[in-house]
């Protein structure tokens, strides 16, 4: 690992010298209902939409949640959407550290782990971008205090400083674009206090993992605030590569953020935030499953015995041989800047983001240590992005019958990706750029009609102009091509109030996922000539019921959903008007996902807490008659035709489990004094899934994993420390599973991605709060 342990013990030394220090405490009780950075009122008399400082208490302890989903703070129970609200508690009881694991505590989300960051993904309600091209966007939009990321791999790090994370299902085009077709996830980070406040963590555990985490914040003068954090975070992997030793499949990273908050007027603030990432992770994929007549390249010496020495193959098989070193490192930065201002009974908000991120990545391409040529076969290649937005909002007061939002949105992106792949076979060798300029304008009114009844609607006019470059450096050849488009969103929704705690809603929204070029290797004439991929288009229908009993100790919060997507974005074959096909990107036909979901909250005296959240999904194709043949596939298992096919109209979606829930248990009694014993239970289950349709070498089992906590806290939990043990009954299931047969000469040949808690480890957390 390239950061090494100086960082380390330099954060940690930071922390202890800053943990020692004479502060001010402050409950997280006290702190709990802080308004919005720079806000000009409290969230019930019409804060401005920006993230708020500190997550308002879990109904099961007494309190609202306050969420910025309409890009205006609001009462969670009182937004006619499916949103999730995830905090740092939820987070460490679930064992997620990173991006890659927040599916376990959101039920409806599916993350799904690659061999490296930039061919991961992220799917809701079984909808998601299945594609490796640059230029193609996501259906599930990642966003950092409401600045969006061009990249979806610059968020497969880890989660430094989260204050609370958004998880809004189902189309969000009308106020945040055309990324968010399926949802998006809004990670809020913590902003400046107005008293010092000091916060570190610290983690390690039996399996190599170490992480520091440190925060602090508090005012530099009477106008000026800021919040600096630091984390460092290092996991040596599960998996060893025989070939020289090393453990693969870890991580290392290191994640610097700033904010710094000038409110020189009772109606003005002035935030401006800094971040900057450095890491690397080495890959692993161990193979689980050999048919009897494998060969590497179908070479006759070349058996798995022979390319994978020491390797043992089986289900629960931890080792590679690989020689070459796979992995990748990353580094990037950008920033902020975040304006607020009333004007009368108006507030404006701007916010304008800069991004730039370049990540390097190196796969051995036969995952083998195979002395022949064909043991040799690398990818090398690299990503680059960067994004200028910049966003502005007028918004009305929140305390009138009547209440708006009317804004403009502006944002250029841009990819460069170079790629290598040989020397010995699947040679490629290209270079790419994309490019995608965005401007749109959106409003959205809520008018409550009678005091019980409140209408919403909303809409977002946006055009798009992408262009391209393309050059294949085996072939000679060069290829451009530009497109424009225009398209419109919107949204409508009817809340009633019951009760002042219990509410129904329904909401019809559309969707909508801009057009794109399919850049990567086989890019030709004919896919030129083919012109850009059409924009993919949802229509969304969600029935809810928001709802809290006993003295709002009691939560339960259910939605019903119905979503259509045609024109999807997938793989498929394209016959092509020369009477040649391919297989790319392109739009195959239609989708529908349609389930329930269900969130519940429940406090049980003063120190038991429980919470959990459950999915019902069922995620169909309705209409995808010439998709790719899965490896293996034969005209008996439904590949037919010239170019074969087959048809999965019909077909349950790929990375769609039919049910996922969450249940967690906090219980903190008293032990005397000023302390309190801690008992955390977390259990997750998963039925379910393919990750390639149809593919029984992809298809992964249900499984459900327990983790549990136990340690001791103070009373105003400045301090925290529990012993915890992730994945207690040793559960084996798999991140991902890739069907390599084409690499074995057509025989099975199945490899896996080990996701982080694929065997059993134990550890202790330490958290203090000043």
């Amino acid at each position: 690992m390239a950061l090494g342990n100086t960082v380390c013990r330099w954060a940690l030394a930071a922390a202890m010298l800053a943990a020692t220090q004479p502060l001010a405490a402050q409950t997280a009780d006290q702190t709990a209902a802080q308004t919005t950075p720079g806000s000009l009122t409290t969230p019930d008399q019409g804060a401005p939409a920006g993230p708020t400082s500190e997550v308002a208490p879990d109904p099961a302890a007494g309190g609202d949640i306050i969420v910025t989903a309409n890009k205006r703070a609001e009462n969670i129970q009182k937004v006619p959407l499916a949103v999730s609200v995830v905090s740092p508690a939820q987070l460490a009881s679930a064992g997620v550290r990173n991006f890659t694991d927040i599916g376990k505590i959101a039920p409806s989300l599916v993350v799904r782990p690659a061999e490296q960051p930039q061919n991961s993904n992220i799917s809701l309600r079984g909808v998601g971008t299945f594609a490796f091209g640059i230029g193609v966007e996501s259906s599930v939009a990642v966003l950092v205090d409401e600045v969006p990321l061009a990249f979806q791999a610059r968020a497969f790090t880890d989660l430094p400083d989260v204050e609370r994370i958004e998880v809004l299902r189902g189309p969000q085009s009308t106020l945040y674009g055309k990324s968010a077709s399926a949802g998006l996830v809004n990670i809020i980070t913590r902003d400046p206090t107005d008293e010092l406040r000091v916060r570190a963590n610290a983690l390690i555990t039996t399996d190599e993992e170490r992480g520091l985490n440190l925060s602090v914040s508090g005012p530099a003068s009477d106008t000026v605030g800021y919040v600096l954090s630091a984390a460092y975070n290092y996991w040596d992997g599960n998996v060893k590569n025989l070939f020289n030793g090393k453990d693969v499949n870890g991580r290392e990273s290191l994640n610097l953020r700033g904010k710094v908050r000038w409110e020189p007027t009772d109606n003005a603030s002035l935030t401006i935030a800094g971040n900057y990432i450095n890491g690397n992770s080495d890959v692993g994929r161990p193979f689980i499953r050999f048919g009897a007549n494998a060969r590497l390249r179908g070479i006759a010496s070349q058996t798995p015995a022979v390319v994978l020495p020491g390797v043992s193959v089986g289900p629960e098989n931890q080792d590679v041989s690989n020689n070459y070193d796979s992995r990748t490192k990353y580094q990037g930065g950008g920033g902020y800047i975040r304006g607020e201002i009333g004007l009368g009974s108006m507030n404006l908000v701007t916010i304008t983001s800069y991004d730039k991120f370049h990540l390097y990545d190196y796969l051995d391409h036969d995952d083998t240590a195979a002395t022949v040529p064909q043991g040799s076969n690398v990818q090398i290649g690299q990503f680059k992005s960067e994004q200028i937005t910049n966003e502005v909002r007028l918004q009305s007061p929140s305390d009138g019958p009547f209440r708006y939002t009317i804004g403009g949105y502006v944002a250029g992106v841009k990819f460069e990706r170079p790629f290598y792949r040989g020397p010995s076979f699947s040679l490629a060798s290209w270079d790419a750029t994309a490019k995608s300029r965005q401007v749109a304008g959106f409003v959205q009114a809520d008018w409550t009609i009678i005091p019980s009844l409140t209408l919403t609607g909303g809409g977002r006019l946006q055009n798009e102009h992408v262009s391209y470059t393309y050059r294949d450096n085996l072939a000679g050849t060069r290829f451009s091509g530009s497109a424009s488009d225009t398209a419109f969103t919107y949204r409508g929704s009817l809340r009633y109030d019951f009760t002042p705690t219990v509410n129904a809603f329904f909401t019809y929204a559309t969707g909508y996922k801009g057009q794109t070029y399919d850049l990567t290797t086989g890019f030709n004439r004919n896919r030129a000539l083919a012109g850009p991929i059409r924009p993919e288009k949802s229509r969304d229908k969600e029935l809810g019921i928001r709802s809290q009993f006993f003295d709002r100790r009691l939560t339960m919060n259910v939605t019903l959903f119905d979503t259509n997507y045609r024109d999807l974005q997938a793989q498929t074959i394209e016959t092509l008007a020369d009477g040649t096909s391919n297989f790319r990107l392109t739009n195959v036909g239609r989708l529908n996902t349609k389930g329930v979901e269900v969130e519940s909250s429940l406090r049980l005296g003063s120190d038991l807490n429980l919470n959990g959240a459950v999915t019902y999904l069922d995620a169909k194709y309705t209409d995808f008659a010439a998709a790719q043949c899965y490896p293996l596939q034969t005209a008996a298992l439904g590949c037919t035709g010239s170019p074969t096919r087959q048809n999965l109209t019909g077909t349950r979606v790929v990375q769609a489990p039919e049910w996922k829930f969450n249940v967690g248990a906090d219980y903190s009694p008293s032990l005397g004094g000023n302390l309190r014993g801690v008992a955390q239970l977390n259990w997750q289950y998963q039925s379910s899934l393919f990750f390639q349709a149809r593919d029984p070498e992809t298809f992964q089992p249900a499984y459900h994993i327990v983790n549990i906590g136990l340690g001791v806290r103070d009373e105003e939990r400045r301090w925290e420390l529990v012993a915890f043990v992730n994945n207690l009954f040793d559960k084996q299931y798999y991140g991902s599973l890739v069907n390599s047969a084409g690499n074995f000469g057509n025989n099975i040949a199945t490899q896996a991605v080990l996701p982080r808690d694929f065997r059993r480890y134990g550890g202790l957390r330490l958290g203090v709060n000043f």
